[in-house]
C-alpha cells in the first residue's frame, strides 16, 4: 500500500512516541507549542507502550508520529492500530530500533534528525583532532604535576597541527561534516570509503586511499563508519600496529568497530594515543586497563546531541513536519535501500 503526503493547509493528526525522559529532553514546552501550531498533537503523556488502550485510541487517528529514543517498535500490530499513519518523523539519528519492515511495506514515509545530530559529533571530533595535535591532555597533566612551564622553545617538532595528516574512516554524515570543519585548517585529509569514487573525493577536497594506507600515513585517524556486520572489528590489530608512533585514533562511532584488545595493547605501550567516546561495552568494566592508560582519553558517549543541542533535533523534526504537512516532502528522508549503509 502506498501512502501519499497531504497538501497545503493540512493539519495532520500527530502524536509523540518515545520514552518520557527523551520527550522531556528533546521536546521542551516551546518546541511542543511549535508542533501544535502545525499539527493536531495528541495530549501528553507520550506513547512509550503501543499496546495500551490509550495508545490504541490515540493511534487510531494519527497520521504522523514524532518519534525519539525509546520509541517502541512500529511492528505489524502497532500499524494495525494506526490505519491512517502516513509518516514518521524521528527526533534522533538511527531509525533501526523502531521502524520495521512493516512500515516500509506500507509505504510510510520516514525522516530522521541524523543530520542535526551529526554536527555536535563532528564538532567534538574537530576539537579532539586539534587538542590531540597540541598534546593538550598530556601537557596539561604534566603541567599540573610540575607547576612549572618549562622551556617552550624545546617543544618537539611533532607537536602542533600545521600540515598534520588526518584520516577519515567513512564518508558518513558525520565523516563529511568533519571534512567540512577541517577545511579552514592547515591539514591534509585522507579518506577511506569504498563507496566514494575518486571524483567524489576530489569534490570533498580529500584524497581517497585504501584502508591500510589510511592508517599507515595519518597522524590522526577518526572513525565514522557505522557498526554493521561487515564493519565489526574493521579496525584490526594489523591496522593499529601500522599507525605511526604517537598517532591518535579517535572513535565516535561504535566501540565494536575497533579491535579493542589490540587498541589497548598499543595505547598501554605508549605507542599511540586514543580518544574514545565509545567503547565495547559501554562503559568499560571498572578494572579494564584502558582506564589507567595515560595516553587514552575516554568520554561517556557525549559527542552526540546533549543539553541545548537537543533543541536542534526538535527544530529539524519540526521543519520536517511542517514540510510534510504542506505537501513538500521531507528534506531528510530515510530510504529503505540505504539502511544497509546507515547506523
Amino acid at each position: 500500500m502506498t501512502v501519499h503526503a497531504p497538501g497545503p493547509g493540512h493539519r495532520p493528526r500527530a502524536a509523540v512516541a518515545m520514552s518520557p525522559d527523551a520527550a522531556s529532553a528533546v521536546l521542551d514546552p516551546q518546541s511542543l507549542a511549535a508542533f501544535r501550531r502545525v499539527c493536531d498533537l495528541a495530549p501528553l503523556p507520550v506513547l512509550d507502550d503501543l499496546t495500551t488502550a490509550r495508545a490504541r485510541s490515540v493511534l487510531a487517528d494519527v497520521e504522523l508520529l514524532v518519534t525519539g529514543w525509546g520509541c517502541p517498535p512500529l511492528d505489524a500490530a502497532a500499524l494495525r492500530a494506526a490505519p491512517r499513519l502516513r509518516a514518521v518523523v524521528h527526533t534522533a539519528g538511527s531509525v533501526r530500533g523502531h521502524v520495521t519492515d512493516a512500515c516500509w511495506e506500507r509505504g510510510i514515509e520516514v525522516s530522521s534528525a541524523a543530520a542535526a545530530n551529526a554536527l555536535p559529533v563532528a564538532e567534538y571530533t574537530l576539537g579532539m583532532i586539534l587538542l590531540s595535535g597540541k598534546r593538550v591532555l598530556e601537557r596539561a597533566r604534566d603541567f599540573r604535576a610540575s607547576r612549572t612551564r618549562g622551556n617552550w622553545l624545546r617543544t618537539p617538532r611533532g607537536v602542533g597541527n600545521y600540515h598534520r595528516t588526518v584520516g577519515i574512516l567513512s564518508a558518513s554524515l558525520i565523516g563529511r561534516r568533519v571534512v567540512e570543519l577541517l577545511r579552514p585548517h592547515d591539514v591534509r585529509v585522507l579518506l577511506h570509503d569504498p563507496y566514494v569514487t575518486d571524483a567524489e573525493a576530489a569534490e570533498l577536497g580529500v584524497e581517497n586511499v585504501g584502508l591500510p594506507e589510511l592508517f599507515a600515513r595519518c597522524d590522526t585517524v577518526s572513525v565514522h563508519t557505522p557498526l554493521l556486520p561487515t564493519t565489526r572489528g574493521l579496525v584490526s590489530r594489523a591496522l593499529i600496529e601500522a599507525m605511526p608512533a604517537d598517532a591518535v585514533l579517535i572513535n565516535t562511532s561504535r566501540g565494536a568497530v575497533i579491535d579493542q584488545d589490540a587498541l589497548t595493547d598499543a595505547v598501554a605501550a605508549g605507542r599511540i594515543r586514543a580518544v574514545l567516546d565509545v567503547t565495547d561495552p559501554e562503559a568499560l568494566p571498572p578494572d579494564h586497563p584502558l582506564w589507567d592508560c595515560e595516553h587514552a582519553l575516554i568520554t561517556p558517549h557525549l559527542a552526540g546531541s546533549e543539553g541545548n543541542e537537543w533543541r536542534r533535533l526538535a527544530d529539524l523534526a519540526l521543519a520536517e513536519t511542517t514540510r510534510w504537512a504542506s505537501g513538500s516532502g521531507f528534506l531528510h528522508p530515510v530510504r529503505r535501500e540505504r539502511l544497509a549503509f546507515l547506523a
